[in-house]
């Protein structure tokens, strides 16, 4: 049973509760709750959430009464977490060994002779929709996929959504999916690849799962090369995001950031670096310069999914440590041309499958296979029985209970309904053989 927002209110008013209004809180509550669509699985949680949203409404309120700050916070989509719970769920910068692997650029970034005065990369059409990384703590993956679609924009004239989860899912060398990662290495990882398939191609899960090996091998945008902002150089940073969008490392772990609204943030932060986002341009505002930054929180968060971080602040590492770790990716030439479009899988000479299947042998003769059947599936794992076939992310055959599974756990039937039924069927295409039984 969900517990709606608004039930028993009346338990705001137990002396545990600080609120000024008990009754314009309660409101104020279920309205929130109304507008982000959240019900909570039982009493004891809602009542838990009712407390959390009390604390963080009187940081908020105590900010916001001061009237002495460029910025403003709000009970915004995440007001119902504790900055505990916020800080183990939505960051995932990681900076440590930098300096070990790092891409050897194709060129240094030129000086810019003319600066614009302010600029603003969505207006450019450089920048793609604000998204949302959920619980899983891949920043920097979107980070990296921003800065990667802004220069395709620029060379080319096509703004791609690219694909976070293929980045999450593959790159694995140094970077290590919802655990954390560094843009650098990110940047590696899709010149290594010969570039990075799209968004609507290989779609965002929110988790790590195994390496779609298909559509790793689908290159719809690349890049050359990437080059490091000197650390603590915000001259430097602003002439780099005066020809594209550049990835940063902030620290995104503090109270403020959590419920920040608008206006220019000036902190308080520290400097230890625990977040990615992606500079898309910069402005000023009475008198007051700033950076316009995307965020990965969705537009439940800061204007849209926006945030403005000052700028010129007087502190060389500048406003959370934005001037410390900033990087972009190099391109220079156009991306490959698009794939043919898929046809019939050949098995040999003489037999074929059907288009997103797989080839499976059923009969090898001294150790040539002279019988094949076709596996409903793309990319699939052939198993040893000659009957059954499994999804890539499902790779181990288990036969004697008919069962797919990971390499350190079971499939549940949930997943493997999500994952596809596997069944193996003969060259002819035109009957099962057997199917996967669960």
């Amino acid at each position: 049973m969900n517990f709606p927002c608004s039930f028993l209110f009346i338990l705001l008013l137990s002396p545990h509760l600080a609120f000024s209004s008990p009754s314009h809180t309660s409101q104020l509550f279920e309205t929130w709750c109304k507008e982000h669509g959240k019900t909570y699985s039982s009493e004891a949680e809602r009542l838990y959430r009712i407390r959390v949203f009390e604390d963080n409404y009187n940081f908020v309120k105590r900010h916001n009464d001061m009237g002495n700050s460029s910025h403003t916070l709000s009970l915004n989509a995440f007001a119902d977490l504790t900055h505990h719970e916020f800080r183990a769920s939505r960051l995932g910068f990681s900076a440590a060994g930098r300096n070990f692997h790092r891409g050897r650029p194709l060129r240094e970034h030129g000086v810019v002779r003319e600066i614009p005065s302010e600029l603003d990369w969505r207006k450019e059409g450089a920048v793609t929709h604000v998204k949302d990384q959920g619980s899983c703590g891949a920043c920097w993956s979107f980070s990296a996929t921003g800065a990667i679609e802004g220069i395709n924009k620029v060379v080319t004239g096509s703004l791609v959504s690219l694909s976070e989860q293929e980045l999450v899912d593959c790159d694995q060398s140094y970077n290590s999916g919802c655990a954390g990662g560094l843009m650098d290495y990110a940047y590696q990882f899709v010149i290594d690849n010969h570039g990075i398939d799209t968004e609507e191609d290989y779609p965002y899960q929110g988790r790590d799962r195994s390496c779609n090996k298909e559509r790793l091998r689908r290159h719809v945008v690349t890049i050359d090369g990437y080059n490091d902002v000197p650390p603590n150089n915000e001259k430097q940073l602003l002439q780099a995001v005066a020809v594209q969008p550049v990835s940063v490392g902030i620290c995104g772990s503090e109270r403020a950031f959590q419920l920040y609204s608008k206006g220019i943030f000036t902190g308080p932060c520290s400097t230890s670096l625990d977040h990615a986002v992606l500079i898309v341009g910069y402005g000023s505002e009475n008198g007051v310069d700033y950076w316009i930054t995307k965020n990965s929180w969705g537009t439940g968060w800061g204007m849209d999914g926006y945030i403005h971080m000052l700028r010129n602040g007087g502190n060389s590492q500048g406003i959370c440590g934005i001037n410390m770790l900033a990087s972009y990716p190099i391109k220079t030439g156009p991306n490959p041309p698009p794939p043919p479009p898929p046809g019939p899988t050949r098995c040999d000479l003489f037999t074929f499958c059907g288009e997103g299947e797989t080839c499976c042998c059923a009969r090898r003769l001294f150790g040539i296979c002279i019988s094949w059947k076709c596996c409903d599936l793309n990319s699939a794992v052939c198993c040893k029985d000659h009957l059954h076939c499994c999804p890539n992310d499902y790779p181990v055959c288990d036969t004697k209970r008919n069962q797919c599974l990971k390499q350190n756990g079971n499939i549940t039937r949930k997943e493997a309904l999500e994952n596809g039924r596997s069944s193996v069927k003969s060259g002819s295409w035109s009957s099962f053989i057997e199917a996967w039984i669960l």
